[in-house]
């Protein structure tokens, strides 16, 4: 079989701020894998336009983005960032993918129909068509491992079938193309990796629903964007209950709130659960939202800072992204080539 080459392959949506979950869920995860794999990090703004975005919103978005990106932590220089709209190659395979993929698998995907909601009608065909565009960002690098939360699972799951569906309806050409080399695929099958430390950050004022951009509170959710103050003020109103923390992590099940603080805590500090319980099991909220307090403004207010410091140049963010569209491209661009030389295309 093929061998492949480590490469990551991540992106975030610019609708909104990201914000604790995205954090602690992906970002902090996306930092370390620097070390480990090849990284492309993307701001995936076609994804973005599925549904209607104010053109001037979705550029400060997409710059805000990738402040965040490069504030928590995402070497410019290891890896490469850049926004989605800017390398080609991601909409022509994601119409090549849209061609292989099946009616059917595409009417499977459940985040549509979540989306959507009950006036399917009046949906987008892009919101459609959105995971068939996610299989070609991932496949257009040819990565091999994708971070992934619960919700993008069967999304990546569409990729690889996709993948699969392509090696196999041109096996005959790919096999001509790898003559000699033992090569059987074309593509490789990505795999899924677990998000980061938390990876399911729930909503301050709600245990039970998770930390959303969207949820019309703002005292919901840490904004990576909020200085030391509002960080402070957030997380001594963010919602608990009457008893005291307990010892062990089984104490924890069902008092969502009690649960959601101490793995908060746990992820910023990189440590357990558990350790967290043996450090403060016992004793009241207030004494351990104090010390949650300090922890979390020192590991996200510079965040927050270097964000400011970011967005007040618009045109180093607009370098950032440029230049990562460059190497992107130069990675992406013989790839695509392939793919329409497999496929029959004529090409100059």
């Amino acid at each position: 079989m093929a061998t492949f080459h480590q490469r990551v392959f991540s992106g975030m949506q610019p609708t909104s701020t990201l914000h604790l979950g995205n954090y602690l869920g992906a970002l902090t995860n996306w930092v370390a894998m620097q070390q480990t794999h090849e990284c492309i990090y993307c701001v995936v703004d076609m994804h973005a336009i599925t549904m209607w975005q104010d053109p001037a919103d979705l550029k400060r978005a997409i710059r805000e983005v990738t402040a965040a990106y490069v504030a928590a932590g995402i070497d410019t220089k290891k890896s490469i960032i850049f926004n989605q709209s800017q390398v080609s190659g991601h909409a022509e395979l994601a119409w090549i993918c849209n061609c292989v993929a099946r009616l059917g698998w595409m009417n499977r995907m459940t985040q549509f129909k979540e989306k959507a909601g009950k006036d399917r009608e009046n949906a987008s065909l892009g919101l459609y068509a959105y995971p068939s565009l996610m299989a070609a960002d991932i496949l257009l690098y040819k990565a091999t491992h994708v971070p992934v939360g619960e919700d993008q699972k069967q999304h990546l799951e569409l990729t690889r079938d996709i993948a699969q569906k392509f090696n196999n309806d041109f096996a005959t050409e790919i096999a001509e193309r790898n003559l000699g080399t033992g090569d059987l695929g074309f593509f490789p099958l990505p795999e899924p990796m677990t998000q980061g430390p938390a990876p399911r950050v729930m909503s301050l004022r709600d245990g039970t629903k998770k930390m959303s951009k969207s949820d019309p509170s703002d005292y919901s959710r840490i904004n990576l964007t909020d200085d030391a103050e509002t960080i402070a003020q957030k997380v001594r109103k963010a919602k608990t209950d009457a008893e005291a923390l307990p010892s062990e992590e089984k104490g924890l099940e069902g008092r969502p709130e009690a649960e959601n603080l101490v793995g908060i805590y746990a992820g910023l500090e990189g440590v357990t659960k558990a350790q967290v319980l043996s450090q403060f099991g016992g004793g009241q909220f207030s004494g351990f939202k104090a010390a949650l307090v300090d922890l979390a403004v020192a590991k996200l207010a510079p965040i927050a800072g270097e964000m400011r410091r970011l967005l007040a140049e618009p045109a180093h963010i607009d370098a950032i992204l440029g230049n990562g569209a460059e190497r992107a491209q130069a990675i992406a661009a013989p790839i695509l080539a392939d793919v329409k030389d497999i496929i029959g295309f004529v090409r100059r």
